[in-house]
């Protein structure tokens, strides 16, 4: 049975000023968890692990079979409802966007045709400007914990560490909102990130049982009130919101494994893949509405209406060096666009933090500067004559299509602002199509690469829901297509080939999957014969990128500060053991204990776990009862169910409390000891802490190495971890290991002759002169 731990209190996140005297005062400029003190993190983490004192052995006992039955079907009936709304809104979003651009792009092409160029940059730039003015207000003003695609805080969070707001009403109500306008404004930004988020925030409000704040919830759901089960749902839902984004039902469950999930297991396996199916049913459904021309302009493109076919394609042993070469191709560009946003993304950070009129100003200035690389590079582009026999109009006036007039003359187009004017996901479908080897100049398609290259770098950092999929698979597809167009005839891959293979290499050089990127992709092109060359091309171009640096969205969670803890153990730690990372006095508890000392210590210390020892006259020698909980403590001292004398009166806990008493609050909600009122007389009473004690705590010894406590930690998905001594002869506890005695930053700072130690990962030293610039940020 899954285990009902409850809400746990932590520091506030630190603020701006101490996260930069942090970077200028040690030479590690990721995480910011080495300044707090053992036993407590930056942001509230999570407890996976089964909790098995008294009570809850008491309460899983008086559970009669319908009892049992009805928290089955009621994880199945929350995943079939996170498929339908996770499809819908996706439905709804991409709905949305291709109207809203839509709308704005036939505008604009309308003022082009009548020669009214001035106006139309006008209107073009205005719009966008606005749109994504209002997408930065709400941000900022309702939840900033909404910006950037989410993925970081979803993937932190099934890691257990849950951020303050991320899956809250408001976040789920900015990421969807917020996203539409992000994408409409034609900033080089998408919407399968945020759909991710979305999809967690859909499954994550489900779970805690709707919202007392608001006024609504749902008692229905009191079986969900824990760690657990929120973790197996927002798995599901990230699953859902990836399905929904690409209508990629067996890739959404693959990402939820791949890329996002910390823990696995078959269960959770069919879950997903009832939620994504869920997902592509509606999807389905809500497309043959909008075939009957009832959605606007919906359903003239959109990765969600995606379905790139080629009846016969033939591949020779003489086409795998190009493919070959556009995955190492891949893997440098990757690492380097990830090393980029890296720096960004610290400038960013830099202006972001003078306030929300920088903040304003900086989506703005952007959004200036896109709007005027959008509609002026297409001037340098010359125009095209028309092809015969094209399969669609020519030029397109009014639509989405390959052939843009812009301000060519009739019977021409413009094939670079085929795919400026468009939006990414019609951008990509052009570059996608087959039997367009002779649609698209190689200097537009080389410069169209620069520009969505580097303008997705310098769009993600808006204070915004902003995604870096479709950007990557944009600008991926481009330099696919282009490294087409130099094999020439060395190849016989067509060109839209070629750019499905440099979207595979570009995202494994960046993201660093394999498999769920590969199964994306094919449902994506719903074309199974490509899977041998995306299968070498993802291999080559994740292998050759991991050699510089990680994945993007691990960057990203080192710069917000959130301890994430890696599947490997870094070599470093196999040389040390536990007892060389744990810092700080032990706070402990008898198992009867005053309820003035509790108070004391809840006060005075952030501890969220105490050691709870039998002392004489109830155990010889001194014996480690188990692991109590903070937040059970605070439910003990808020019910007064105190002992007059200290004495061990073996009391019936579920006669006195009830399995709500400890069920899980809110995301980042939860009592406080401030807020209970002791008297005087009871705090010279006592509390028996036996039955509220996790007799079955997980422990190590002290000599145990550091890399396999990690891997214990990591693996049952614990919050504490006591550490217990070689000899009989000393206290039964000696130390606490948490998810910070494990970060990096506090296993150097504690054993700085590691720092240089040669037992490190194999990666590529950082030249001088990019140290040099690391060193010029710092500084900032």
């Amino acid at each position: 049975m899954e285990d009902e731990e409850s809400a746990i209190l932590h520091e506030p996140l630190i603020d701006h000023r101490s996260r930069r005297s942090l970077r200028r005062s040690t030479s590690n400029t990721t995480s910011q968890v080495a300044i707090v003190g053992s036993n407590v993190c930056p942001v509230e983490s999570l407890d996976y692990e089964m909790i098995e004192n008294d009570f809850f052995k008491q309460d899983w006992r008086s559970k009669e079979r319908v009892q049992i039955l009805e928290y089955v079907t009621m994880k199945w009936t929350l995943c079939f409802l996170v498929g339908i709304i996770c499809g819908a809104v996706g439905f709804f979003i991409n709905l949305a966007v291709e109207n809203v651009a839509g709308i704005k792009f036939v505008i604009t092409s309308d003022m082009m045709l009548h020669r009214r160029f001035g106006l139309a940059f006008a209107v073009f730039g205005v719009s966008n400007f606005v749109l994504i003015v209002f997408s930065t207000v709400i941000t900022v003003c309702v939840s900033p914990a909404a910006a950037g695609s989410g993925i970081p805080e979803v993937k932190a969070y099934l890691n257990g560490v849950d951020a303050p707001n991320i899956f809250s009403w408001r976040t789920l109500l900015v990421k969807v909102l917020g996203s539409i306008g992000a994408v409409s404004s034609s900033l080089n930004v998408g919407k399968a990130g945020p759909l991710v988020h979305t999809g967690a925030c859909i499954a994550s409000l489900l779970g805690q049982g709707g919202s007392k704040r608001y006024g609504f919830t749902w008692k229905w759901l009191r079986y969900f009130k824990n760690d657990r089960d929120r973790r197996d749902l927002v798995t599901c839902g990230s699953a859902a919101g990836m399905a929904a984004a690409f209508r990629a039902p067996v890739g959404g469950v693959l990402f939820a494994l791949e890329a996002v999930s910390s823990w696995w297991r078959s269960a959770l396996l069919w879950r997903a893949f009832f939620t994504t199916a869920v997902v592509a049913v509606v999807l389905r459904a809500l497309i043959d509405v909008c075939n009957s021309g009832k959605c606007g302009l919906f359903g003239k493109g959109g990765l969600i209406m995606f379905d790139v076919t080629s009846a016969g394609i033939a591949y020779h042993i003489a086409d795998i060096p190009p493919v070959i070469a556009l995955g190492v191709i891949g893997g440098i560009l990757g690492s380097l666009y990830n090393f980029l946003l890296e720096k960004v993304l610290r400038i960013y950070s830099f202006i972001n933090e003078k306030g929300r009129f920088y903040q304003l100003l900086l989506a703005g200035g952007l959004s200036i500067f896109t709007s005027c690389c959008l509609f002026g590079l297409p001037w340098v582009a010359p125009c095209k004559p028309c092809p015969a026999g094209a399969s669609e109009p020519c030029p397109s006036i009014g639509r989405s299509g390959n052939f843009k007039k812009f301000q060519c003359a009739p019977g021409h187009y413009n094939d670079l602002a085929s795919l400026f004017f468009n939006t990414n996901d019609d951008a990509i479908k052009n570059l996608f199509s087959s039997g367009t080897d002779t649609e698209f100049h190689p200097a537009s398609i080389l410069i169209f690469f620069s520009a969505s290259y580097f303008l997705g770098i310098l769009s993600y950092g808006v204070v915004a829901p902003s995604g870096l999929f479709v950007p990557v698979i944009l600008t991926g597809a481009t330099y696919g297509r282009f490294i087409g167009m130099l094999m020439g005839s060395f190849s016989t891959l067509d060109h839209g080939l070629f750019a499905v293979l440099g979207a595979a290499s570009f995202l494994g050089g960046t993201m660093r999957m394999t498999v769920s990127l590969c199964v994306i992709l094919l449902e994506l092109t719903n074309n199974l014969l490509l899977l041998p060359l995306v299968m070498l091309v993802l291999l080559i171009s994740k292998t050759v990128a991991d050699t510089f640096n990680s994945n993007i969205y691990d960057q990203i969670m080192k710069l917000k500060g959130l301890p994430y803890l890696e599947a490997h153990a870094e070599p470093y730690m196999r040389q040390l053991s536990v007892s060389d990372v744990v810092t700080g006095p032990i706070q402990s508890f008898n198992g009867v204990e005053k309820v003035g000392n509790i108070v004391h210590v809840l006060k005075s210390t952030r501890h969220h776990g105490f050691p709870v020892i039998d002392e004489p006259p109830f155990s010889d020698p001194p014996v480690l009862s188990g692991l109590v909980l903070r937040s059970h403590l605070l439910v003990l001292l808020k019910k007064k169910n105190f002992l007059p004398t200290r004495s061990l009166v073996g009391i019936d806990a579920s006669q006195q409390f009830s399995a709500d008493d400890f069920s899980k609050r809110g995301s980042g909600k939860g009592d406080k000891i401030e807020d209970i009122e002791i008297s005087m007389e009871e705090m010279e009473m006592y509390i028996d802490l036996h039955p509220f004690t996790n007799t079955s705590p997980y422990t190590v010894v002290e000599t145990m190495s550091l890399a396999k406590a990690l891997i214990l930690f990591r693996e049952v998905g614990l919050r504490h971890l006591l550490v217990v001594p070689t000899s009989s002869n000393r206290s039964p506890v000696v130390g606490i290991l948490t998810r910070h005695d494990f970060m990096p930053e506090h296993v150097l700072g504690l054993n700085p002759f590691l720092i240089k130690s040669r037992w490190k990962r194999l990666r590529f030293q950082s030249t001088s002169l990019i140290k040099a610039f690391d060193g010029s940020l710092l500084n900032l």
